[in-house]
């Protein structure tokens, strides 16, 4: 007997509060091989083309970083520690290097403030970006793989904006990491929807 339309239609609000909630972070050390196949890799980068995007300016890219390109990201994630902080010892330059190492997929997130309509300012295009970013790591819970957001000031270092070829009007945003999950912590209290939602009130009277 085939589904009344309504029992579909909640059966899949049901799928997508599941898919959305069941998302977590899971750091990047904890992120192991396998990672995504190709097929997925591909699914994952498609999602992403799904996010809003006022005027079609498409002001986001995303920058794989191969194994064989770990070794030189290790470098530029120790220069940058040396361009803030030029009293760095080797153990912390050798932690700055460790962090490219981690998970078997690692993309960086680029926002073009410049591309396009100048009309559309820059928060927008970051807010279409990170669109772009949960689409995926929505796809990836999906797909039974765990995956991270990192930042950090080397996001904004010479070194990084020269080995990536960002241009003037491109920023880094973060690191978005993918893999199997090796150990994950319990999931964290989600706020309530009254902890970040409001209604708007009556307008106040003026009494001028």
């Amino acid at each position: 007997m085939a589904c009344e339309p309504d029992a579909v239609e909640r059966e899949c609000v049901r799928a997508a509060v599941d898919l959305i909630h069941a998302r977590q972070t899971v750091l990047p050390k904890r992120l192991l091989a396998p990672g995504p196949d190709a097929d997925q890799l591909q699914a994952l980068l498609g999602a992403a083309a799904a996010a809003p995007d006022h005027g079609q300016l498409l002001p986001w890219r995303f920058v794989i970083v191969p194994r064989s390109e770990r070794a030189s990201l290790a470098e530029v994630f120790a220069q940058a520690l040396r361009e803030r902080d030029a009293a760095a010892t080797p153990a912390q330059l050798d932690q700055a290097r460790e962090k490219a190492h981690r998970a078997p997929l690692l993309l960086l997130v680029v926002v073009d403030g410049d591309r396009g309509d100048p009309a559309v300012d820059l928060p927008e295009r970051i807010l279409s970006a990170g669109c772009a970013v949960q689409n995926m790591l929505l796809m990836a819970t999906a797909m039974g793989h765990g995956s991270a957001l990192t930042s950090g000031k080397a996001l904004g270092s010479a070194a990084l904006r020269r080995r990536f070829g960002l241009s003037a009007g491109e920023q880094a945003l973060c690191f978005l990491s993918v893999g199997t999950v090796a150990a994950r912590r319990p999931a964290r209290a989600r706020p309530t929807v009254t902890d970040y939602c409001s209604t708007l009130g009556p307008a106040p009277i003026n009494t001028d």
